[in-house]
C-alpha cells in the first residue's frame, strides 16, 4: 500500500492551542493569483475578509513569509493562515489527565466539551486545552467522544505514532465500556446484544436505524436500579455515530438528558450546563502498540442523576 506523504510543517505557531489552516492549491485551475483562488474557495469568510488577510500579511507560504496579494497561482503550492476564532462560552469544567507518558495522554473529558476543533467549537475543546495546559503542541486525538458525552479520550504525543494508536480503534482492539442512566423497565430482557444498521445523514442531527446489514453492535446490561432509573453498562463492538444513544432509545429506555432521542427538544442556551447527557465513557483497555504495555484506564467521573436524581432534574 502506498504511504501518504506527510504534510509540510506549519510555518505559523498555534494560537490558543489551535493549528493554522493549510490550503493546498489544486493542480488544475484558471486562477491568476493565489488570492483569487482563496476568495473563491473561502466563501464563508465574509465579504472582503480574504482581501484584508492578504493586505495585513496574514497569509504565508512555506517559508513563513507573507504571500503578496498579486502572487501568481502555482499548482500544488501550500499557504497557511489563522482563521478568526469564534466567540465561545467557556465550558466551566476541567479536563482531568488520567495518564501521561512520552507517547500518550489519557484525559477524562467533561460533558459539553468537544474533543477536537470543529464548527463553532474551537478553543473550547479538549485538544486545544490540553495543548495549552500541557505544553504539547503536537498532541492529537486518536479517537473522539461526542461533545455531550463525558469520559476517557486517548491522545497521542508524537505525530509519527498517531497511526498506530488510531489503528487500535479502527481494528476494534480497544475494549470500551460506557455507563448510562436511563429509565428502568423491568420487562426488558437484559443482558442482550443489540445489532442494527445505523445511518447518519450529513446536515441531520439525529442518526436513525435503517434496513440492511447491521453495522452497529452494543452489549447492554443493567448493573443496578432504583427509583425508576437504571444504571446500564454498554460495551460497543462498533463505533457508529450516536450508536449507544440510538440503541438504548430503540430498547425504549432513552438516556436521561438526551436532546435528540426519542425526539429533538428545543436547544438550550450555550451557557446552560445544568442537565448533561447521562452518558460516560467509563473504561478503556488495550495493549499499547508502541510500548507493549497493557493499559486499563477508568474515569473518575460520576453521573449525577444516579446519586441524586432530584438534584439533577431540579437543577436551576
Amino acid at each position: 500500500m502506498r504511504r501518504r506523504t506527510p504534510p509540510p510543517p506549519a510555518p505559523l505557531p498555534q494560537r490558543e492551542g489551535v493549528d493554522p489552516v493549510r490550503v493546498r492549491l489544486p493542480a488544475a485551475g484558471a486562477w491568476a493569483t493565489v488570492r483569487e483562488h482563496l476568495v473563491e474557495r473561502l466563501t464563508g469568510a465574509g465579504p472582503g475578509m480574504v482581501e484584508e488577510m492578504f493586505d495585513a500579511g496574514l497569509v504565508v507560504g512555506a517559508d513563513g513569509r507573507a504571500v503578496p496579494p498579486d502572487a501568481p497561482y502555482r499548482p500544488g503550492m501550500s499557504v497557511w493562515f489563522h482563521r478568526e476564532l469564534p466567540a465561545e462560552v467557556p465550558v466551566p469544567f476541567p479536563v482531568e489527565v488520567v495518564y501521561r507518558d512520552e507517547h500518550l495522554v489519557v484525559a477524562d473529558k467533561p460533558h459539553f466539551l468537544a474533543t477536537t476543533p470543529r464548527g463553532s467549537h474551537v478553543t473550547q475543546t479538549a485538544l486545544a486545552r490540553l495543548r495549552r495546559d500541557l505544553g504539547i503542541p503536537a498532541l492529537t486525538a486518536a479517537h473522539r467522544l461526542d461533545r455531550l458525552t463525558a469520559g476517557l479520550v486517548l491522545f497521542t504525543v508524537r505525530p509519527g505514532e498517531r497511526g498506530a494508536y488510531q489503528s487500535l480503534f479502527r481494528d476494534r482492539l480497544v475494549r470500551k465500556e460506557y455507563e448510562a442512566i436511563a429509565p428502568y423497565d423491568p420487562t426488558l430482557a437484559l443482558p442482550r446484544t443489540v445489532r442494527s444498521r445505523i445511518a447518519k445523514e450529513r446536515g441531520v442531527l439525529a442518526a436513525r436505524e435503517v434496513e440492511g446489514e447491521p453495522n452497529a453492535e452494543t452489549h447492554v446490561e443493567v448493573t443496578g436500579h432504583r427509583h425508576g432509573l437504571a444504571r446500564y453498562r454498554l460495551v460497543p463492538a462498533t463505533g457508529q455515530t450516536h450508536q449507544l444513544r440510538v440503541h438504548l432509545n430503540t430498547l425504549g429506555v432513552p438516556i436521561l438528558g438526551d436532546p435528540l432521542y426519542p425526539e429533538a427538544t428545543p436547544p438550550t442556551a450555550p451557557d446552560d450546563f445544568r442537565r448533561p447527557l447521562q452518558l460516560l465513557a467509563r473504561d478503556l483497555s488495550f495493549a499499547d502498540p508502541v510500548t507493549g504495555l497493557r493499559h486499563h484506564f477508568r474515569s473518575g467521573r460520576e453521573l449525577r442523576s444516579w446519586s441524586s436524581y432530584a438534584d439533577w432534574a431540579g437543577a436551576a
